[in-house]
């Protein structure tokens, strides 16, 4: 398959890290021009929706991009009345990328099997599921660390001997980004108004200070 690959190069390095593309023609572009390929791999498209429009004009060209910031209705707002059930919401944030299976709202077998990736389906969603839930528990341990419950390095040992994960909550967050943290916690919040998804003052704090 011909393949165009956009976003920014730390995604686009955990990606060709973690990812066979092996048999394929693959070229990288900070941006979306030419769509005379097989297949679009948009590592950022939450932070550029308008992207969409150039998609939706190319039903044919199926789009595998990261979309877990952005509710499929929010994204069909720049798609000028066209179709985009070709684009494949998927878990391209930073850290999740070189997860052996990948997360994508949708069933893009054919797809899937010709790039000989493995993938989870899931029901669109915000925040989608893994994201969710480990900016869920960072926002926690934001909470733990403001009460002076505990200092960042000791919920991180915590986390990692009491429950096996790979890593820590603030580990994960460096990962990640801070900034990725505070904006799938902010739209899951801001969709469904449920308290557990409130963002920590010491998180947003610390979200202020890169912008």
């Amino acid at each position: 398959m011909k393949i165009l690959i956009t976003g920014d190069p730390q995604r686009w390095e955990e990606l060709q890290n973690s990812k066979d593309f092996k048999g394929h023609d693959v070229r990288t572009s900070p941006e979306p021009t030419d769509m005379l390929v097989d297949l679009v791999i948009d590592l950022s498209l939450d932070e550029h929706p308008r992207r969409v429009a150039l998609y939706a004009s190319f039903p044919s060209v199926p789009v595998l991009a990261c979309l877990v910031k952005l509710s499929t209705a929010e994204l069909q707002q720049f798609a000028a009345g066209l179709s985009i059930d070709h684009i494949y919401g998927c878990n391209f944030l930073p850290g999740f990328i070189s997860m052996p299976i990948l997360e994508i709202a949708g069933k893009p077998d054919a797809l899937m099997q010709q790039l000989g990736w493995i993938y989870e389906s899931i029901a669109p969603t915000i925040g989608m599921v893994t994201p969710r839930v480990i900016s869920m528990i960072i926002n926690e341990a934001y909470f733990t660390a403001e009460e002076g419950t505990a200092s960042r390095e000791d919920i991180d040992t915590s986390m990692k001997l009491g429950t096996n994960y790979p890593m820590g909550p603030f580990e994960w967050s460096k990962k990640i980004g801070i900034r990725h943290v505070y904006e799938v916690l902010q739209a899951v919040y801001q969709h469904t108004g449920n308290e557990r998804y409130k963002i920590c003052s010491l998180l947003q704090q610390e979200y202020e200070a890169l912008r």
